[in-house]
This record gives structure tokens, C-alpha cells and sequence, in this order.
């Protein structure tokens, strides 16, 4: 028997398949089969010089960076605390003083 997952984002069991992919209809989240039978393989997040990330870990920005839709930057030498690893392109979000909320790209920090 086929059991289909539980769905990884909101945990419902409503959870279907549609071709090679499964669709959760409580927050529309969707992943591939492939993912889930692959998914003792833990995503590891590595900052510009190759340092390990990790939920609640301290990082410094080491560019200057734009922010999308606003006129601020995030200088050089920013320190950024506590931060959490999500999926997708922006894999850091965080808050930072004077900014607020935002997504960072892993590859724009170091690890303090």
C-alpha cells in the first residue's frame, strides 16, 4: 500500500498526489516524490567562506546590499542575530535593527 506523507510545511494529512508531485490543499504547498524518499539527507547552509549555518547563529554581512523596494542598504560589517534557515534562493530570514523583517542570501554573510 502507497501511504502519501504528511505535508512538511503545515503538517496536515490531507495531503494528494498529482503526477510525480504531492499537493497539500490546506496551504497549497508542493514537493516531489523524489524530496520525501530522499529526505534523510539534511540540507546543510554554509555562509561565503564555507562556515556551517545554523538556526540562531550570529552573522556578519560582508557586501553591501540593497533592499528590494526601499532606498535603505544594509552596510558592510552589519551584524545580524539569531537567525532562521528556510528553503528557497533566500535561505536566511532574520530581523534586522532599523530594517525589519527580511530574507539573505547565505552567500552575503559570514558566521560571527
Amino acid at each position: 500500500m502507497n501511504t502519501i506523507p504528511q505535508c512538511p510545511s503545515c503538517g496536515s494529512q490531507l495531503t494528494y498526489e498529482d503526477g510525480g508531485m504531492y499537493i497539500c490543499p490546506e496551504c497549497a504547498h508542493e514537493w516531489s516524490s523524489e524530496a520525501t524518499e530522499s529526505s534523510d539527507e539534511l540540507r546543510v547552509v554554509r555562509d561565503a567562506v564555507g562556515n556551517v549555518l545554523q538556526d540562531g547563529d550570529t552573522v556578519t554581512v560582508i557586501k553591501d546590499l540593497k533592499v528590494k523596494g526601499s532606498s535603505s542598504v544594509v552596510k558592510v560589517g552589519t551584524k545580524v542575530k539569531n537567525i532562521r534557515l528556510v528553503d528557497g534562493d533566500h535561505d536566511i530570514d532574520c530581523k534586522i535593527d532599523g530594517i525589519g523583517s527580511m530574507g539573505l542570501k547565505s552567500a552575503f554573510v559570514k558566521k560571527a
